[in-house]
């Protein structure tokens, strides 16, 4: 069914494609920017629809001096790891980087001038229709708590059982967060690393999570409110902190950002790749997430689509490609080197991974 609505997705845009030129551009102003370096547009999505404009085209994006092609969508996994995306949403068109800061590459400012022109209609609408991602609130669409939550333990390569859990926020306040919590209080978790809040934000969900606040009450939650720019100095700095947080407090451990795929993810690979894991391993459990969430089929086109931006991670960690035989050295290079942990945290945040 699903490669059915795909192919008839794609037989929709194919047959609406006319000349770019026939499209009035959009113009507008960045009026605001997130924590996340994604730039807010005052061009309202409704405009961009009544002018022809949807999700599946590529566009060219004009922003100061900056210009680039970047194809609309309605997330940002809608395109790869660093890679540009126009999103539709309710508060109007955002401008975001996949897995990175538009703020940054672009210069980008608030009052700047904004211009959407169309390149191609359509020019991305099979991509779009492979990454196009659907989910519910509804506990009862999901096979169980822990698929619902995103939880689960950790145990790729040498990592010991009961040593470290991932999962969406137990402090979101959403319909999964409840469920989140029971199931760190069930697990025993002793030390949380909140990757997505700030102390602030964190505070306004603990009035429903009971046991996330009796870890909060004992110290034993960082909260680090990263971006997802994985390798700005910011994210890796912070990174840092978490890991010797890790090294300072003691298991089991809990991450988890907002839905636990993204900076979870990302954590979750690393840890795993310094803990021995295959790159097999690595891309399963990250994938997991996208199971769990948006039931991806394992082994189908969408999920090795989605599956690269792990690899890609890795890649862009090592700087070019590498055997995926070296995964580890490249992730222990990358702790010391870019991180900053020293050989013996390394050392200690290895052992505490063993269970040793």
């Amino acid at each position: 069914m699903r490669r059915i609505l795909i192919f008839s997705f794609i037989i929709l845009f194919s047959l609406s494609t006319v000349f770019a030129s026939e499209f009035t551009a959009l113009e507008g102003t960045i009026v605001g920017i997130s924590k996340y370096g994604n730039a807010y547009t005052d061009i309202s999505s409704e405009s961009a629809e009544e002018a022809g404009y949807a999700p599946g085209d590529m566009v060219t994006l004009t922003v100061g001096d900056y210009t680039a092609q970047a194809p609309i969508g309605t997330n940002y996994s809608n395109v790869d790891s660093g890679s540009l995306v126009i999103v539709t949403s309710p508060e109007g068109l955002e401008i975001a980087i996949n897995y990175g800061s538009f703020e940054t590459v672009a210069s980008a400012s608030i009052g700047e001038s904004v211009t959407i022109e169309m390149a191609e209609k359509g020019g991305y609408a099979e991509e779009y229709a492979i990454r196009q991602l659907e989910r519910t609130e509804e506990r009862d669409d999901y096979v169980s708590d822990a698929v619902f939550a995103n939880f689960r333990m950790m145990d790729e390569g040498n990592i010991a059982p009961g040593i470290i859990f991932r999962s969406c926020s137990p402090v979101r306040g959403d319909a999964r967060a409840p469920y989140a919590d029971s199931l760190a209080k069930e697990a025993g978790i002793k030390t949380v690393i909140n990757l997505a809040d700030s102390k602030e934000t964190m505070e306004e969900g603990l009035a429903e999570a009971p046991y996330y606040k009796t870890l909060v009450d004992k110290n034993a939650v960082i909260t680090l409110d990263m971006g997802v720019d994985f390798f700005s100095p910011e994210f890796t700095s912070k990174l840092a902190s978490a890991l010797r947080f890790m090294i300072a407090n003691e298991p089991p451990y809990l991450i988890h950002c907002n839905e636990g795929k993204d900076r979870a993810g990302m954590t979750a690979a690393l840890l795993e790749a310094l803990s021995g894991a295959t790159m097999d391993e690595i891309i399963a459990d990250y994938m997991e997430s996208y199971e769990n969430y948006y039931w991806v089929e394992k082994g189908s086109e969408q999920y090795n689509t989605i599956s690269e931006i792990i690899t890609d991670f890795f890649t862009t960690m090592n700087g070019r490609p590498f055997p995926w035989s070296m995964v580890r050295t490249v992730a222990e290079q990358y702790t010391l080197n870019t991180i900053g942990l020293s050989i013996d945290e390394l050392a200690a945040l290895e052992a505490l991974l063993q269970g040793r």
